[in-house]
């Protein structure tokens, strides 16, 4: 199931975020982060975009969150104000299932009704899980930074990918 975030899934969020932070380049943040700050940062984003969650809607997982995605502002001068960039996360032990698929193409369901034009999307390289779910979403890569990122004591590329909705 997918619907909006909740400030109540915090911690939930916490959760995954955090094994992403400690464990993986995917997210360039080195320090884990409170159930406050993703509170807050869960109120600036969705206030203008769209954030959401995905559950276990059966068994005896029902109502876990399983995954998160949100779209936020892709730069802040005004001439970006019709770009947005995405974010996507899967509680490691629901990878594999179909579920950032689902949870990928709701969020550009709901960024197809706003003013939103372009849509991008940032991956620590290598990746080929997140640019695959990407590609299929018709995503098509449009540059990549050579060593722009320094996490657990070495280089990493980030490549970009875009998406034009309208």
């Amino acid at each position: 199931m997918i619907r909006p975030v909740d400030l109540s899934d915090a911690a939930a969020i916490c959760d995954i975020y955090n094994y992403y932070i400690e464990n993986t380049t995917i997210s360039f943040e080195e320090k884990p982060v409170g159930i406050l700050e993703i509170e807050e940062r869960i109120r600036t984003i969705s206030a203008n975009y769209p954030y959401l969650v995905s559950e276990e809607d059966s068994g005896p997982g029902a109502g876990m969150v399983t995954g998160f995605a949100y779209a936020n502002a892709w730069k802040t001068r005004s001439a970006y104000r019709f770009s947005a960039e995405l974010s996507i996360y899967i509680r490691k032990d629901f990878q594999g299932r179909g579920m950032g698929t689902v949870l990928f193409g709701k969020l550009l369901e709901e960024l197809r009704k706003m003013e939103i034009h372009s849509v991008v999307s940032g991956i620590v390289l290598p990746n080929d899980r997140s640019v695959a779910l990407n590609e299929k979403a018709g995503f098509k890569k449009i540059g990549q930074f050579e060593q722009i990122g320094f996490k657990f004591n070495r280089w990493h590329d980030v490549g970009y990918w875009e998406l034009i909705l309208k």
